[in-house]
């Protein structure tokens, strides 16, 4: 079902004309009774009671709201001109927020890519862009929009592991911008049949579960510490072979290989060691 819109009337006007319709209505029927004419007052009081009845027309539509009208069940259109305004008496009228609005998610406990348990939890953006759909095509569409969204966000969790294992691989810890589109898509793609679009979705918790926290930080600590030696060690080897190249073109000192091997194992040791070297002198030979 899709929202089509609805001429409505003004309605300080219309309350103006009313107001004035039941008191010209209230003198004629006093004026009839008082004179004995029945017809008029009989049509005076008709008259009066139709008009009363045309109060119940009237509404009031704020800023950024609308008005879904329906007639006996029947969708009649909506009227989204903010003030008093007046339609047919009869029409049931439900009032729909257009203003944006957003909710954060519980936390919720699911297992990553990995199966390891993680806790996560989302801020949601959201507004109605079809009232009537938003309306007529789910039952109490705020509760489906946070439905919805922790079962998006749940299924998109499962989706993809807590870090980053292979190069080029998305994480949810490494890579947000690219999880968040990915609920947002999700999320808009669940929701679009209630009339509501998704206007942001970003995560706005994310750790491993407390049964596991500890395990998965030793984890990350170790796997920086292979990082950062694997990075020593690749410079400590260029760093090595730039001493041993320039020792050779300034012909200051020949090397044969048993010299060689020792000196590139003292120099590894030095750039690699975590920790002060304490130099030996060595009075003899290597021989």
């Amino acid at each position: 079902m899709q929202e089509k819109t609805i001429r409505s009337l003004p309605g300080i006007p219309m309350l103006l004309a009313l107001l004035v319709a039941v008191a010209g209505c209230a003198v004629a029927f006093l004026d009839g009774a008082g004179d004995g004419d029945r017809v008029q007052a009989l049509v005076a009081a008709l008259a009066g009671a139709i008009a009363v009845f045309c109060l119940f027309g009237l509404y009031m539509v704020e800023p950024n709201q609308a008005a879904v009208l329906s007639l006996f069940g029947k969708y009649v259109g909506t009227v989204k001109h903010d003030g008093l305004r007046w339609n047919n008496p009869f029409y049931s009228k439900r009032k729909v927020s257009l203003r944006v609005r957003n909710f954060e998610s519980g936390k919720l406990k699911v297992n990553e890519l990995d199966g390891s348990p993680i806790e996560i939890a989302a801020v949601i953006v959201w507004q109605v862009v079809d009232s009537a759909e938003a309306v007529y095509n789910v039952d109490e569409y705020e509760s489906f929009v946070h439905i919805q969204s922790e079962s998006a966000l749940r299924g998109m969790a499962t989706s993809y592991p807590y870090d980053q294992h292979e190069e080029g691989q998305l994480a949810l810890r490494s890579h947000a911008l690219e999880i968040s589109h990915h609920l947002k898509a999700e999320l808009g793609e669940r929701l679009a049949d209630a009339g509501v679009a998704v206007l942001d979705a970003r995560i706005s918790h994310l750790a491993y579960a407390p049964e596991i926290a500890h395990a998965m930080l030793q984890r990350q600590q170790a796997n920086a510490v292979i990082a950062a030696r694997t990075r020593i060690v690749a410079g400590a080897v260029g760093m090595v072979e730039m001493a041993l190249a320039e020792l050779e073109k300034s012909g200051t000192v020949k090397l044969d290989e048993e010299r060689r091997a020792h000196m590139v194992s003292n120099l590894l040791v030095v750039l690699c060691s975590d920790r002060g070297t304490q130099p030996v002198v060595n009075a003899g030979t290597l021989y």
